[in-house]
């Protein structure tokens, strides 16, 4: 009989606690990241140990984001906040605040020596002095991810094993990734090496990989191009013959399709630059991005 009572009590206990642990949730570190890109590379140095929620999703423009109640209460949950910087998120700090959260904010572009607006065959945009798309170089990509693994181990002490593993392995993977698209560059003629695209969100990836990206709007979707600088692209275009002209997957493409209708030149396709895709998408994770663009400029422009 005592033993059948201790049964019982063991059980009850082991149901209690069980109930207990159900009640607490999921007990990973809850992060928040600014945008796809930034999420995308808290969940692989993360793993299971990281719950991370974008607060701009697949396909978004943070330019021209606007934060909702919702998002002040998952701001307010976090324990970490991931954001970009060089001025990418003009609406984060202001959510930041009326969020009264006590998460940690880490900046991920610290370290990468910011490029000035309008260098490089582009169009300078007076409004922003500094290109924030720091991401569109896979060498700053390898600074981003020791950012976010150092600050999930500031954060989680106790992940520390995980995180630098973590990293360790996806930076592997990004050092390959770099390879293959300085690979791909070298199959394209020096004198062909230029395209146009919408907004100038390739400046870095330019400078470290040698194609000259020609915009029609500014560092940010924000702002519009005028019809001197349209008419200005055009010119451009017919003097130095260039190939191809780009989509991008957060901007308006109907003035590109006018310039190629005056030019003639070669609609490449879609290039991703401030957005991922959902799952099962062209470009889902950071990786896929930048195997798409390079394998779509390579083939437009050979």
């Amino acid at each position: 009989m005592r033993r059948s009572v201790l049964a019982l009590i063991l059980v009850v206990v082991g149901v209690s606690a069980a109930q207990g642990q159900g009640a607490t949730g999921d007990d990973r570190l809850k992060a928040v990241a600014s945008f796809s890109i930034l999420r995308d590379w808290v969940q692989n140095v993360g793993g299971g140990r990281v719950e991370v929620t974008a607060l701009v999703g697949p396909g978004a423009d943070a330019h021209v984001y606007a934060p909702s109640p919702a998002d002040a209460k998952i701001v307010a949950a976090a324990k970490l906040i991931v954001v970009n910087g060089l001025g990418f998120e003009g609406w984060i700090d202001r959510l930041v605040q009326a969020s009264a959260t006590k998460a940690a904010v880490i900046v991920a572009s610290t370290g990468i020596a910011p490029r000035q607006a309008g260098t490089l065959g582009t169009f300078r945009d007076a409004a922003a002095d500094i290109d924030p798309h720091a991401w569109q170089t896979v060498r700053n990509a390898e600074i981003y991810v020791a950012n976010i693994r150092d600050a999930l181990i500031r954060v989680d002490p106790p992940g520390r094993t995980v995180y630098e593993a973590n990293a360790a392995s996806y930076i592997q993977e990004l050092d390959r990734l770099d390879q293959e698209v300085r690979r791909a560059v070298t199959t394209i003629a020096p004198a062909r090496r230029k395209v146009i695209t919408t907004h100038n969100a390739f400046g870095y990836f330019a400078a470290d990989y040698g194609i000259a990206f020609i915009a029609q709007q500014g560092v940010s979707t924000e702002t519009e191009a005028s019809a001197k600088d349209v008419a200005r692209i055009i010119r451009l275009i017919r003097a130095q013959n260039i190939p191809a002209l780009f989509f991008e997957n957060v901007t308006d493409p109907r003035l590109l399709r006018r310039v190629a209708a005056e030019t003639g030149a070669r609609i490449g396709g879609t290039l991703f630059s401030d957005a991922l895709t959902v799952t099962g998408g062209l470009a889902p994770t950071y990786i896929d991005m930048m195997r798409h663009n390079i394998d779509e400029v390579a083939a437009a422009l050979k």
